[in-house]
């Protein structure tokens, strides 16, 4: 641990601003584990606390601001490309973009502590038009409580992370273990994803061009739109006689379509 403290003495800052910030654009990163590391090593004197939160906070929201940007001017498509990362892509924008419309604004400064959320909120909040001074407000607020969550918890439990790490016999081995937990860690919350979301994988689907082909014949089929709130524009233009429903009301809607039509929902 003595080693691994020296270590961060001479390059902690830059290495926990690359982790923090690549972390905040979507690589699987172990931040969390970078700021507890850096917790300790405050609190034995190999960085400035005051430092390590500046750094920290102000990685985070650079990397949410890029994201942010992006999300304003290219919309979804975003939405898209980091959800093709996901266990379950075709639920991916939906439940981000419910719990975005259920928590509302808090959304963003709690979205660190929530998996999945934690990089699907800044480029939300931009395809939502959020207001640029509210969103550096609110995820400000959000690096702070983060930055303080884990770098505390590092600060106060340092001498246990001590003892823990006191047969590591170098800075390198240190460094492997912590990057090795980060990695595993992922991978096993990946696997558990899979697991979760594998059945959405057997939903019959159809083509657009067999919807397109049964919508002008005279099978009497029924398309619904079943975008979820913030995904589904108003002013945007819906497929020809498809209707609107809510997927909050899906459960309660149901009961009202006809019988004798097949029924088609789409999303996208």
């Amino acid at each position: 641990m003595d080693n691994l403290l020296a270590s961060i003495g001479r390059h902690g800052y830059s290495l926990l601003a690359l982790v923090v910030f690549l972390e905040a654009i979507g690589l699987p990163m172990p931040a969390a584990l970078a700021l507890l590391t850096a917790g300790a090593a405050s609190a034995y004197g190999k960085l400035n606390p005051l430092i390590v939160l500046g750094i920290s906070v102000l990685s985070i929201v650079l990397g949410d601001s890029v994201l942010f940007v992006v999300g304003r001017y290219t919309g979804w498509s975003l939405l898209g490309l980091l959800c093709r990362l996901s266990a379950n892509p075709e639920s991916c924008i939906q439940r981000s973009a419910e719990s975005f419309y259920r928590r509302g604004r808090v959304t963003l400064v709690i979205a660190k502590f929530i998996p999945g959320i934690n990089t699907m909120a800044p480029p939300l909040a931009g395809s939502m038009k959020m207001r640029p001074q509210q969103f550096l407000q609110l995820d400000l607020a959000g690096a702070c409580l983060y930055v303080l969550a884990y770098g505390g918890l590092g600060f106060v439990f340092s001498d246990l992370m001590r003892s823990i790490t006191h047969s590591l016999q170098s800075a390198g081995h240190a460094m492997e273990i912590v990057v090795a937990l980060g990695i595993a860690g992922y991978v096993l919350y990946r696997i558990w994803l899979y697991q979760k979301y594998r059945p959405y994988k057997v939903v019959p689907r159809i083509p657009v061009e067999e919807a397109a082909r049964r919508l002008t014949s005279n099978n009497g089929i029924l398309l619904v739109d079943v975008r979820s709130h913030g995904y589904y524009d108003e002013a945007a233009s819906r497929i020809k006689g498809s209707i609107r429903i809510e997927p909050n009301n899906l459960a309660e809607e149901i009961k009202n379509l006809p019988k004798d039509k097949e029924i088609y929902l789409y999303c996208t």
